[in-house]
């Protein structure tokens, strides 16, 4: 799509608006922002009068609209959008609905009638809610504008109309400077404005607010383009709950939901998810402050003792840490607050200088050059209309006129979000300090503008390893031991094995030393623990025998294999193909404890040692490794070297490989190596 195009749509000197009543109200929009180019209206019935002259279509007017937005009925749209490119226009909005988001045979012929009629032409929607431009002055809105000019801004980018509304009225004092929706995305989508907008330098940071993506790789690049630009990216996403839209055959397909997937690739990518719209505005506000935190070491202080015990308490499955204040800035609040005030973080100052202006400015001033990677002050004033909160107010100007500046990084918090009134906001904003507004949302947002700064610190990338599509009644699965054998070549260690019939079976344990695992196999055999076609720990010939007799109904030839008995943990490791971002690694709690604990990790490509390495240790199971209650520690590297053959395997196979599920990869004692004891290969054909 051409960007030239798309600054002409967003920024018009003139504008079309086709229908009667939505369009009045995109008429009274453009009028609250104060855009000030010509308004031309269509309308095939509506007469003239002394203050708007109405044409009877594209034909009759003077010249051809920048921007255009039309409300007329769906099977109308086509030809009005043909009008336009015809006449050499530029972009419009289709507020119309009844296209593809029916899911009809009439609605997706409409959506191709209108893509072949638009041609060249970009647009927003169908069933799209159009878009308000702060900074030079359009909105092209069907409804009520909050809101005014601004020089710098984020850009809110949303899949919903109404929640567009909602961040629109946010009484939270977040610098907007684009409010754009993107309906259908049939044309325009998400990834088309970030892409966009990352080289506008009035922008400052993307507030997101997606139900899907339309184009996975393009989405990614355009999130990449908008972090070198130094763009953060906060989003919120529907459907953490929903299903993966897949059938899993495997414990890796299972586990690795496709929220799952698009949680990793935020993480990875440096997007901060958020989980409410509250905690949107309050990153966002971090963001446009000075950009991502370096880190999450912050030092938040009130005169509260119950104010900072509920930070603690509130922050606590958080990642942000509290570390203590450095010696030389603890022996200075020691010095100035005496044995009366605990220096601890969280901060407790008590009031004991608190109508003391001189100690106030030399506290702050201390705690701000403390080296956290954020300071909050928490403080909760009064409402101006019932009392009177002059003493509060003195005290965040302390703190302000203490602050010095990037990059230090400072907040105010209140813990009931309306505890600050707007002039504090615009005080606060105006000097550089983020208002943040509700303790929890303040904390997760200082939480993820940390994560997004240390992804970004630490060089971390995302890479989507996408294969081409296959049917998915086009499968074949490997019998275990060809699976196992197409690991090995890769790097994966496993057991000692012959495959034989059942009268080979004690022969070939013999051989092999007991104890060992008599398996029955086959391509039917997927999952063999649940239909008894495993026998563990067989000691003697005589069991051997026992066992063969056994398996030997269920196939014709058996896998016989030694047992690794010195196991300190069994590990779950798999490679899934997610629809949208390709390949994915899942490592997690493995054997009997896989569907218990359900404890497992999500990465996104390129899969490094370093990654790997910090994903287990995200696991509870980890503890096993750590060497838990006197057990021996885990050969961790050794399970690292085999996590990372199976990807070499799955991105040598990226065509071909459906699922990868090992479990378990058994781990044994530091130095002993870990062992992938079972696997299942899912593959399309040839």
């Amino acid at each position: 799509m051409n960007a030239g195009s798309i600054k002409r749509l967003l920024a018009p000197r003139t504008v079309a608006l086709f229908g009667s009543a939505w369009a009045d109200a995109v008429d009274a929009a453009g009028k609250a922002v104060g855009f000030n180019g010509e308004v031309w209206r269509i309308h095939p019935k509506r007469p003239s009068t002394a203050n708007v002259k109405y044409f009877r279509s594209i034909d009759e007017l003077p010249g051809a609209p920048d921007a255009s937005f039309i409300a007329a009925p769906a099977r109308e749209v086509p030809n009005i959008a043909a009008g336009l490119a015809r006449r050499g226009a530029g972009g419009f909005v289709c507020f119309a609905a009844g296209f593809s988001e029916t899911g009809t045979a009439e609605g997706r012929r409409l959506t191709s009638e209108l893509v072949s009629s638009a041609g060249d032409l970009p647009f927003f929607g169908p069933n799209c809610y159009g878009f308000i431009n702060f900074f030079d002055q359009v909105a092209l809105w069907p409804d009520q504008v909050v809101g005014h000019r601004v020089e710098r801004g984020v850009a809110i980018i949303c899949q919903s109309g109404t929640l567009a509304l909602n961040l629109l009225f946010n009484g939270r004092s977040l610098p907007i400077g684009y409010v754009l929706t993107v309906g259908n995305q049939t044309c325009l989508a998400v990834e088309d404005m970030i892409e966009l907008l990352s080289a506008d330098e009035r922008v400052t940071a993307f507030g997101l607010y997606v139900e899907g993506v339309k184009d996975t790789v393009r989405f990614a690049q355009a999130v990449g383009k908008a972090r070198a630009a130094g763009k953060p990216i906060a989003l919120v996403k529907a459907g953490r709950t929903e299903a993966a839209a897949r059938t899993a055959h495997t414990h890796t397909g299972s586990l690795a939901g496709a929220d799952a997937v698009f949680d990793s690739f935020c993480k990875q990518a440096g997007i901060a998810r958020c989980d409410s719209l509250s905690t949107l505005c309050e990153t966002l506000k971090v963001f446009h402050s000075g950009g991502p935190l370096h880190g999450r070491r912050v030092l938040v202080m009130g005169a509260s003792g119950g104010d900072m015990a509920m930070t603690a308490d509130a922050s606590r499955d958080l990642g942000l840490t509290f570390p203590p204040f450095p010696s030389a800035s603890a022996t200075q609040l020691r010095e100035l607050l005496t044995d009366k005030v605990t220096i601890a973080n969280p901060f407790d100052f008590h009031t004991h200088i608190w109508f003391d202006a001189p100690a106030m400015h030399s506290m702050f001033s201390t705690v701000h050059r403390s080296g956290f990677d954020a300071t909050g002050f928490m403080l909760d004033c009064p409402p101006a209309d019932q009392a009177d909160p002059a003493a509060y107010v003195v005290a965040i100007d302390q703190y302000i006129a203490a602050f010095p500046g990037p990059p230090a990084r400072g907040a105010v918090i209140c813990s009931l979000p309306e505890s600050m009134a707007p002039s504090t906001r615009e005080m606060c904003l105006a000097a550089g300090i983020v208002p943040l507004q509700g303790q929890r949302e303040a904390l997760e947002a200082l939480n993820l503008a940390g994560e997004v700064g240390e992804t970004w610190a630490s060089g971390a990338l995302v890479e989507l390893r996408i294969p081409a599509r296959h049917e998915a009644a086009c499968v074949r699965t490997l019998v275990e031991y060809v699976g196992k054998a197409a690991l090995a070549a890769f790097g994966v260690a496993i057991p000692r094995s012959h495959v034989v019939s059942p009268r080979e079976v004690a022969s070939a344990a013999q051989d092999i030393g007991f104890p060992v695992v008599i398996k029955a196999t086959g391509e039917h055999l997927e999952h063999k623990s649940e239909v008894g076609a495993v026998v563990v720990n067989v000691r003697n010939a005589t069991d051997a025998e026992a066992a063969a007799q056994r398996l030997s109904k269920l196939s014709d030839s058996l896998l016989v294999e030694e047992m690794v008995a010195d196991g300190v943990a069994e590990i779950l490791v798999g490679v899934i193909v997610d629809p949208q971002f390709g390949q994915v690694l899942v490592i997690g709690a493995g054997g009997v404890l896989t569907e218990i604990l359900r404890d497992t990790a999500t990465l996104l490509p390129p899969f490094t040692a370093e990654s790997i390495e910090a994903a287990i240790g995200r696991l509870k199971v980890s503890k096993l490794l750590a060497g838990f209650r006197g057990k021996p520690v885990g050969d961790v590297p050794a399970l690292v070297a085999t996590v990372l053959a199976c990807t070499r395997y799955a991105e040598a196979n990226l065509n071909a490989l459906l699922e990868l599920d090992i479990n378990p990869v058994i781990v044994r004692p530091a130095g002993l190596g870990a062992v992938a004891v079972d696997a299942l290969i899912r593959l399309a054909p040839g």
